[in-house]
């Protein structure tokens, strides 16, 4: 009912912008969303292309992910933000959460220096869908607030990444609230006919990292037959220096990374990709909940001796894609596995001494098949998903003297489990006039959970127990332009979303923010979202800028509130779907060419809402201050030297809940102080392939701290980088 209301609010503007009969069939133009559009303009004919062959490092980028088809960014009905491999490679950013840092309405929060989670307008954790390449990233395990998952994705070993944020479940299903990301991993190196080999070698060093970062890169193909590429990175990362403080004890880790893609054209008009990635990380501190924690502006630090994680990930895909033409443009086949493996290693306080090694696997398997038609009724993307996680999970607990005491019935989340999404899905694309392009889409999705082995944290006993839940989500999204060029374009739309309880929901057993322990909440209903958003783009030879206003208002989020109980010496804290509230935005980015070689720079975000639970209306937990940045470009005429400076900068945060308040190993009393940090970076594009990249991060050495974060950000921090591509 909601969204038949927010239609209906809509449907004055679009009858304004002339809304022919729906029964005609829509008559291509520039801004059609058909799938082999590679260049913004639609050729005729149209030569075959991929859904892996969207590019971002275009003056328009090509994306994917609004829409899962391969469009211009300037005609997605969402706010959509790019990095390519280039970006990369200039932001000489450490990891994938830290080279969001320069988006419209992203705070990257980091626990601890080996862990980053990203809060999209408002949200974080499971409640932002990541994929990689198209795969879902995400599974039932994942835990509320934030987490270290998208940290074990390799920067290194990607071509282009795709933030959509707001976008709902439509397109993608449960947890695409805040955002969806969208990596697109890296391919091999093809010549316009005949055989290739290349590759490429990249080095980075830091200094308030006192870090080492490595990647080697081989490519062999031959045009039109066959492709295969691999990589290595390997990452050394001390102890963090950080403004003020110095050396942060036990905050550094290691890190290796291996990725393989083949490619084969068994066709013209049809690929089938293989993929393997795997990432160990070993050795990273949650140092923040231990005696070697810093205090800052008033925080305490933990009393454990030692909180430490070992997290493993390894992905294989196999997908079959073509564009047979006919009644069916464009499919795409594909079938995953991906585990995720995570062990902790607990000494617990000065006196007490218990040791405690923890974790868990789960293994995803996953079935997805999508198609695009072009019929009278509209382009139709439509397809199924299916995943299932199998989870085992584990505690073992051994005395102060290392000697073996027992095992618990289960670790962080319930062992012997297992959890299954199905959904189907539809969009219509329907072009109703030279400048409006309109989107209408609907999801049906059935999530069971059935937990075979889960510890009742009061008795002590064993319980199993099976739920399942259905969702139904649609959305409806446009874009006019407003002018024949198609330069100046107003989009938008409302979208529905949901988020199914998780196996983290229903049964998680384990510490949580400062003090807190997380227990079973069995009997919980999805989530339910709806997102209302409205913006503006102008694109030229000179300017580019966006502008949006985004309002998601929210039922029945998953919270977590203290029972008054004490387990094990932490507070319990158990989940209800018990808030209800919204949280709204503005995001304005501009980009100003002054001359052929200068150009200006900048974007700010502000975030606002609150939350109902249990009849106390709060601000939201955790939400990103007033934030902004503003730079300036130069490039020599080759455009093989650049240097730019830039300010980024964020407001105090003080509008806090009593969650928040009570977080006090993370939050400073009265709130995270605003800072503002000056960055200096450049690069030069030697011949024979060779790119150098140095920045000077923190110039001023400010001592600061993103919301919600466990770690200060470095020192004044001094970076190189080099790249040969051979």
């Amino acid at each position: 009912m909601k969204l038949l209301y927010a239609v209906a609010c809509f449907s004055p503007l679009i009858g304004l912008l002339q809304f022919p009969v729906f029964g005609q069939n829509p008559t291509p133009v520039e801004s059609t969303l058909d799938p082999v559009v590679i260049t913004g303009v639609a050729p005729t004919p149209a030569p075959r292309v991929f859904l892996s062959d969207a590019e971002s490092d275009l003056d328009v980028p090509l994306v994917v992910t609004p829409t899962r088809n391969v469009v211009p960014v300037t005609i997605a009905p969402y706010s959509v933000a790019t990095l390519s491999d280039n970006d990369i490679l200039e932001r000489l950013g450490r990891s994938l959460p830290e080279l969001l840092n320069e988006t419209p309405s992203v705070m990257v929060q980091k626990t601890a220096h080996g862990q980053g989670s990203p809060f999209i307008r408002g949200f974080t954790g499971y409640r932002n869908l990541a994929l990689i390449d198209g795969v879902r990233l995400n599974n039932s395990a994942f835990r509320d607030g934030p987490n270290q998952y998208w940290n074990t994705i390799d920067p290194y070993s990607v071509r282009s990444i795709e933030l959509v944020k707001g976008q709902g479940s439509v397109l993608y299903g449960s947890d695409a609230i805040g955002g969806t990301l969208n990596v697109l991993t890296s391919r091999p190196l093809y010549a316009d006919s005949g055989s290739l080999v290349g590759g490429r070698t990249y080095g980075r060093i830091s200094s308030a990292e006192q870090s080492y970062t490595g990647r080697f890169e081989g490519s062999v193909s031959e045009a039109d037959q066959y492709g295969f590429l691999f990589g290595f990175t390997g990452k050394d990362y001390g102890d963090l220096r950080t403004a003020g403080q110095g050396v942060n004890r036990n905050s550094g880790y290691d890190e290796w990374d291996f990725d393989a893609k083949a490619e084969f054209f068994l066709s013209p008009d049809t690929r089938l990709t293989f993929l393997h990635q795997q990432v160990h990380q070993d050795d990273a501190w949650r140092t923040h909940s231990t005696i070697y924690g810093i205090p800052y502006r008033g925080t305490t630090i933990g009393t454990d001796q030692r909180r430490s994680l070992e997290q493993d990930r390894l992905l294989t895909y196999l997908q079959l894609e073509g564009n047979p033409g006919g009644v069916i443009d464009h499919y795409l086949f594909s079938i995953s596995h991906q585990r995720q493996s995570e062990e902790q290693y607990r000494v617990r306080a000065i006196g007490d001494g218990r040791i405690n090694i923890s974790g868990f696997d789960v293994d995803t398997y996953g079935a997805l098949a999508q198609f695009s038609s072009d019929t009278h009724l509209g382009y139709l993307t439509y397809g199924a998903s299916y995943y299932i996680d199998y989870v085992d999970s584990f505690r073992d607990n051994y005395r102060a003297n290392g000697t073996y005491n027992n095992s618990s019935i289960q670790g962080p989340v319930p062992d012997d489990s297992t959890y299954e999404l199905a959904d189907v899905f539809l969009q219509d694309q329907l072009t109703i006039n030279d400048h409006l392009d309109v989107w209408l889409g609907a999801r049906a999705t059935l999530a069971r959970a059935v937990i075979g082995r889960g510890e009742d944290p009061v008795t002590g006993d064993p319980f199993s127990l099976a739920d399942e839940w259905t969702s139904s989500v649609a959305s409806a999204r446009f874009v006019q332009k407003l002018d024949d060029e198609g330069r100046v374009a107003l989009f938008g739309g409302v979208s529905e979303g949901f988020r199914a309880p998780n196996l983290s929901d229903l049964s998680r057993l384990d510490l949580a923010r400062s003090g807190e322990i997380e227990t079973p909440s069995p009997g919980l209903d999805p989530e339910e979202f709806t997102s209302f958003e409205i913006g503006i783009r102008r694109g030229n030879e000179k300017t580019r800028a966006s502008a949006a206003w985004f309002y998601t208002d929210i039922e029945g989020l998953i919270v977590g509130t203290r029972t008054g109980r004490i387990i094990d010496g932490a507070n319990e804290v158990t989940k209800i779907n018990g808030g209800d509230g919204h949280v709204r935005g503005v995001e304005l980015e501009i980009e100003q060419d002054l001359t052929g070689q200068l150009t200006l720079f900048g974007w700010m975000s502000w975030q606002d809402g609150d939350l109902e639970t249990s009849g106390i209306r709060e601000p939201m937990s955790r939400l990103m201050p007033f934030t902004a940045e503003a730079g300036i470009r130069w490039e020599n005429t080759d455009g093989d030297v650049w240097v730019e400076l830039l300010a980024y900068g964020a407001d105090k945060q003080d509008k806090l809940p009593a969650r928040d308040l009570l977080d006090t190993e993370r939050i400073p009393p009265g709130g995270t102080p605003g800072y503002l940090i000056g960055t200096l970076r450049g690069g030069w594009e030697l011949n024979k392939g060779l790119t150098l990249t140095a920045a000077l991060e923190n110039v001023t050495d400010e001592i600061y701290r993103v919301h919600g974060s466990g770690i200060n950000g470095p020192e004044r921090n001094f970076i190189l980088g080099a790249e040969w591509t051979f």
